[in-house]
């Protein structure tokens, strides 16, 4: 079978199909989604070598719980050990054992077939496209956010980036009902905003908001945009880090106590969230697919994923 590898050079490798031994379930891919994430452990983040990707939807081949097989599903990426303190208290996306598919410890999606744990799959109603199921685990992401915080109506929200994650967020936060704006560089992509109540603003206007924003969620996938951040957010309000990349940024703490800004990290969502929008039609994440590519051309597609201005890239696998 056909298999995306990353071990300092990326490449698509041939390897023997993995038998089922009666431990995780066996997934056969359907579509996958290249994210940043993916980009940047090509350029060396958390020094990942393996098979890449963690956006997937597929068909269960065989697993321990026979009404699974057949199923359409996709899967959260941490498995934990289920018993340390973290596990214990609810943290297992935290658990200092875990693996994360094709991040860290454990082999990806971007392959015919690959090992999730059942505990970690959730079947995909008939609802949902396979194209939006794609986005399950960036929307859950970005729904983490409502999980973290609680953002009124009557709060005033800055989303910084007009990528994958920026628009996703955005979709998310919208059904808050509270005064949004995304701020980007690209007009084409921002449009993709059109049916949400979201106001758009080009990086060089948004000076005009400085210390204006109860929350600022930074989604840029770029290290200026803590410093963007900062200058958007008022005294005592909170900034929501969403960004990964390979790298560092300066850091001044000064800034934060004198204002009394909370700093928020967050990662993964419930995929329940992201399932219930999708299925509920609130949002469709699917008119940011660009891209579809055969999982033979993987490299191709990584290539094209890094372009400027591009959004979605997906791999697909051939055989199905």
């Amino acid at each position: 079978m056909k298999a995306v590898v990353f071990d300092g050079r990326l490449r698509v490798q041939e390897r023997p199909e993995p038998p089922f031994t009666g431990g995780e379930t066996l997934i056969r891919l359907l579509k996958a989604g290249i994210c940043n994430t993916d980009l940047e452990i090509t350029r060396g983040y958390f020094r990942f070598q393996g098979v890449l990707g963690h956006e997937f939807v597929g068909l269960v081949k065989a697993s321990r719980n026979p009404a699974l097989v057949g199923k359409r599903v996709v899967g959260e990426i941490n498995a934990a050990c289920g018993q340390c303190s973290y596990c214990r208290k609810g943290l297992g996306r935290h658990c200092p054992s875990r693996t994360v598919l094709g991040i860290l410890g454990r082999d990806g999606s971007f392959q015919e077939s690959f090992f999730v744990p059942e505990e970690s799959l959730h079947v995909v109603p008939q609802s949902i496209s396979d194209d939006a199921a794609v986005f399950v685990e960036p929307l859950a992401a970005a729904c983490e956010i409502l999980d973290q915080v609680r953002i009124r109506p009557e709060d005033s929200v800055a989303v910084l980036g007009d990528g994958k994650l920026g628009l996703l967020v955005s979709m998310v936060l919208s059904q808050t009902g509270c005064s949004l704006a995304l701020i980007g560089r690209h007009p084409a992509k921002m449009k993709l905003l059109k049916t949400f109540n979201v106001e758009t603003l080009l990086e060089d206007s948004s000076e005009k908001r400085t210390r204006s924003f109860d929350f600022v969620v930074e989604a840029s996938g770029s290290p200026q945009g803590w410093e963007q951040a900062l200058r958007l957010i008022r005294p005592r309000g909170t900034i929501i880090l969403k960004s990964t990349f390979h790298g560092e940024i300066p850091f001044n703490p000064a800034p934060l106590v004198v204002d009394e800004i909370t700093v928020v990290g967050s990662r993964c969502g419930r995929f329940e969230a992201a399932l219930g929008l999708l299925h509920e039609k609130r949002v469709d994440p699917t008119p940011l697919l660009q891209y579809r590519f055969p999982l033979e051309s993987a490299v191709e597609a990584f290539e094209t994923a890094q372009k400027p201005g591009v959004l979605k890239v997906i791999l697909v696998n051939s055989d199905d």
